[in-house]
């Protein structure tokens, strides 16, 4: 039970952040960008006329510079966000055969919609402990292989490259919910990077996003004439149709809209994928090492090269994190909490492009005063 001692220490104002949003999901959003919902004449009007369409045209195309996505890629939408999109995926991406990489919660929760699919043949899982890597191997008969480029909940990241060995006609999938728009990725070989925009895009939920590759829309279209039933709005078909027109099937929250391309139109205007990769590690790294030179805290990642540049996370010792935690939302220092299965004395925290280092510098100020104060 958390201490009440916790929640009544007083943090200097000096010493705390600018903004106190670290969540890894819903992540912060810019103020300017809130106030673009109200200012853009956009809400309450139809998804199907030019003004949205011109609105999804242009965080399309927009999209498609940042990530600078190959010639005869397409950047798709739909309704749902990313784990509808394991649906998506499973019944229109998924030819027979599924090799999962799993390696925390997200990538589990695909593995296992693929898994119980009664149309699909038993998944391969290669699988590894919180907080280390998994990576896929060649598996005779598979024709997908799926896994995180982030795993957000446990701060793990993953290469993406092809599968060396791979059947010539399997598909890459690749789940880039909280690395897309600040990890670096190279599309070489990758058929589909899937994410939604609540978190690197400093937007609200319930919207997917995927950049498919020429193959991928060709199995799109080889499972849709099978004959395999899909209900409507898990139809990646539909999706592709609707996109191609720059809508959604059915009725998009425009205010998610809104905010995604006014967070695209920022990381192109501020540098672009590069710069906003570099802050993102920068920030990171300035929490890496701190928890590395104290001692009652420690990247919970113990590999550095398996360090999630967006999300740390810190084990302490001899603190209880809770209290820690407590001490720092009673300050307006939110949403660091690890995730929920974990269950481990840890801290979780975002650094996605809309926080600066300067606030992740004033975080781990505020937990040395805390930690200090508890003490």
């Amino acid at each position: 039970m958390v201490d009440f001692a916790a929640r009544d220490i007083k943090i200097p104002a000096n010493l705390l952040p600018s903004d106190g949003r670290f969540g890894a999901g819903p992540s912060r959003i810019p103020a300017a960008h809130v106030a673009e919902i109200a200012s853009c004449n956009l809400m309450g009007t139809s998804h199907r006329q030019a003004p949205v369409r011109a609105l999804v045209r242009e965080i399309r195309e927009g999209l498609a510079d940042l990530l600078g996505i190959p010639a005869g890629y397409e950047v798709v939408l739909g309704n749902g966000g990313a784990s509808a999109f394991w649906a998506l995926a499973t019944v229109g991406l998924v030819r027979n055969h599924a090799a999962h990489a799993v390696f925390g919660e997200f990538g589990a929760k695909f593995a296992k919609e693929t898994d119980r699919a009664p149309f699909l043949a038993p998944s391969t899982v290669f699988r590894a402990e919180p907080g280390q890597l998994a990576v896929v191997e060649a598996v005779e008969g598979a024709d997908a292989y799926c896994w995180p480029q982030n795993e957000t909940s446990t701060g793990v990241i993953s290469p993406v490259a092809p599968v060396a060995g791979a059947a010539p006609e399997a598909l890459t999938i690749v789940d880039a919910t909280s690395s897309a728009g600040a990890v670096e990725v190279d599309f070489a070989g990758i058929d589909v990077y899937y994410f939604s925009p609540q978190k690197a895009f400093a937007s609200d939920g319930g919207l997917w996003i995927a950049v498919m590759s020429p193959r991928a829309v060709a199995r799109v279209e080889e499972l849709a004439g099978a004959g395999r039933w899909v209900p409507d709005f898990l139809s990646l078909p539909i999706a592709l149709d609707n996109s191609r027109k720059d809508q959604t099937f059915n009725t998009p929250a425009l205010a998610t809209l809104i905010l995604l391309r006014a967070q695209v139109r920022e990381l192109l205007a501020s540098g672009g994928l590069s710069a906003s990769a570099a802050r993102a590690a920068a920030a990171s790294g300035h929490i890496y090492t701190w928890a590395q030179e104290r001692a009652f805290a420690s990247p919970f990642v113990e590999r550095p090269e398996w360090r999630s540049p967006v999300v740390a996370t810190i084990d302490f010792e001899g603190v209880d994190a809770t209290d820690i935690q407590a001490a720092l939302r009673a300050n307006g220092v939110l949403d660091v909490f690890p995730y929920r299965s974990l269950g481990r004395n840890q801290l979780r925290v975002a650094t996605f492009p809309a926080a600066s280092v300067d606030d992740a510098a004033a975080l781990t100020a505020s937990i040395d005063y805390v930690v200090e104060a508890l003490a």
